[in-house]
C-alpha cells in the first residue's frame, strides 16, 4: 500500500465527531484533506505546490503532566514534533513516530492508540504554501531523556497549564484533544 493510500484510509477512519472536535472544524478539515488527496497524486510530498500532508506528534508525559515542545529553528515558535513525510514512511503513523523520535531524541515513544488526535491546516511560505497536518500524540517512556536535533533551537518540557503561554492556538487545541483521550 502506498503512503497516499494509507493516508486516505487513515482519514476515512478518523472520527472527528468525538471529543477531538472540541472546536467543531475537524469534519470539514477531514473532507478537505480527502479532496486534496483525490485531486493530487503527489499530495503527500513537499513538491506539491497546492500543499501537502504532514505528520506530527505531541510528545507527552501524562504521569508528570508535561509535554515536550521544540523551538523550531526556521519558524521560531514552540511546536509539537513533526514534518514532511518521506519515501520510507509506510504510513502516517510511521511518519509521525519517526518525526517525533528524530526531533525529540527520545527512543521508545509510542503513539496514543486510536489514530490521529486532530487535523490542522496552516499556511507556510512558498513553494509549499499549505501544510495539511495529521496530528498524533506520542507517549514518552518513564525516564525519557530528550536530545536536541538540528531542526530545533531548543527542546523543553512544559506543564499542561504553561502551554497556552508559549505556544500558538493549534498546539493548545492539540493538547486539549490529547488530554481528552488520556
Amino acid at each position: 500500500m502506498s503512503l497516499h493510500d494509507d493516508a486516505v484510509l487513515v482519514l476515512k477512519g478518523y472520527a472527528p465527531e468525538g471529543p477531538e472536535d472540541v472546536h467543531g472544524d475537524q469534519a470539514e478539515l477531514r473532507q478537505a484533506y480527502l479532496d486534496h488527496l483525490a485531486h493530487h497524486d503527489d499530495g503527500m510530498w513537499k513538491a506539491c505546490g497546492a500543499g501537502h500532508l504532514t505528520a506530527s506528534a505531541l510528545v507527552i508525559d501524562p504521569e508528570r503532566g508535561k509535554v515536550l515542545l521544540t523551538l523550531h529553528r526556521k519558524l521560531r515558535m514552540w511546536l509539537q514534533m513533526g514534518g514532511h513525510c518521506e519515501p520510507q514512511d509506510v504510513g502516517l503513523e510511521a511518519a509521525a513516530l519517526r518525526e517525533a523520535t528524530e526531533e525529540s531524541g527520545i527512543t521508545g515513544l509510542t503513539l496514543l492508540p486510536g489514530g490521529p488526535v486532530r487535523l490542522d491546516r496552516h499556511p507556510i511560505p512558498s513553494p509549499c504554501n499549505w501544510h495539511l497536518d495529521v496530528q498524533y500524540a506520542a507517549l514518552a517512556p518513564a525516564g525519557a531523556a530528550e536530545r536536541i536535533s538540528e531542526e530545533s533551537l531548543e527542546l523543553r518540557w512544559f506543564g499542561y497549564e504553561d502551554v497556552p503561554g508559549v505556544a500558538d492556538a493549534s498546539v493548545v487545541r492539540l493538547l486539549e484533544a490529547t488530554r481528552s483521550r488520556l
